[in-house]
């Protein structure tokens, strides 16, 4: 998989972008998992990208979701059964 970031919030701390092998659009968040940093990718629909992307605040609330695991059901890659991190 190639996770092409397109857009970075460095006050809210989540990235926009598209999956290039399956055109996916999604949001992530860094984790952390004590051992190793890592981003976790939500599919989100292209109308909701363009959305974000137009006010990147209006992504804030999603990500907040994502950071309490909410949004788990748009893993683009799923997370670990074990040794989960938690976002940063």
């Amino acid at each position: 998989m190639r996770f092409d970031d397109r857009f970075f919030s460095r006050e809210y701390w989540f990235s926009l972008g598209r999956e290039e092998g399956t055109g996916k659009y999604y949001l992530s968040i860094p984790v952390s998992s004590g051992t190793v940093d890592y981003e976790e990718y939500y599919e989100i629909p292209k109308l909701t990208f363009d959305r974000f992307m137009q006010n990147p605040s209006s992504a804030v609330e999603f990500a907040e979701k994502c950071r309490r695991q909410e949004m788990d059901l748009l893993l683009i890659v799923p997370a670990p059964a074990t040794g989960r991190g938690t976002a940063v």
